[in-house]
């Protein structure tokens, strides 16, 4: 499968309606970039079945904003619509093989309760003191785990994604 050019328009619809997805952020003006475009080219010849995009960094500074990214060349991994992996920098061949088989062989049900056990930790941490807390503090706290992840927007089926601030035009 050939490399796909990713923008704002087609990345969340990309990333959401396939089961893997590997995306190379890069700039043109990046010498690392462009020692890694070998590399990934090589991914995607030997990877058919997973897609492998590319954002330009230049031209995409919206997308670039949206998903917080911190350097160049940034490769991010998603699998089911949900990020899975991200590593800013150079990745060999054999380190980038090594995140497609990550990815490829994956406990996705155990990546998903860890995701909502990380959330409910987190919401517990941030919780205001107990005098500061609105009355249906306490109903959420007794809500069944699966109605928490709900809320957390990781429910069974098939729920929305989307990065923050993307928007699809």
């Amino acid at each position: 499968m050939a490399i796909q050019a990713l923008s704002q328009q087609n990345f969340q619809q990309t990333v959401t309606s396939n089961h893997i997805v590997l995306v190379d952020f890069w700039a043109e003006w990046c010498g690392w970039c462009t020692r890694f475009a070998p590399v990934y080219r090589a991914s995607a010849e030997t990877h058919p079945q997973i897609v492998h995009g590319t954002v330009d960094g230049d031209t995409e500074r919206e997308l670039i904003a949206a998903v917080q990214l911190t350097g160049y060349p940034t490769i991010m991994a998603f699998r089911e619509g949900l990020p899975v992996y991200s590593h800013a920098g150079f990745l060999t061949s054999a380190q980038l093989e090594d995140v497609v088989q990550q990815v490829l062989w994956m406990d996705m049900d155990e990546f998903r309760r860890q995701a909502a056990e990380g959330l409910r930790q987190h919401a517990a941490e941030n919780r205001p003191p107990a005098e500061e807390q609105a009355p249906a503090a306490e109903e959420y706290a007794a809500a069944a785990p699966a109605q928490q992840a709900h809320r957390a927007g990781l429910a069974a089926g098939r729920p929305q994604y989307g990065w923050p601030g993307l928007r699809t035009r």
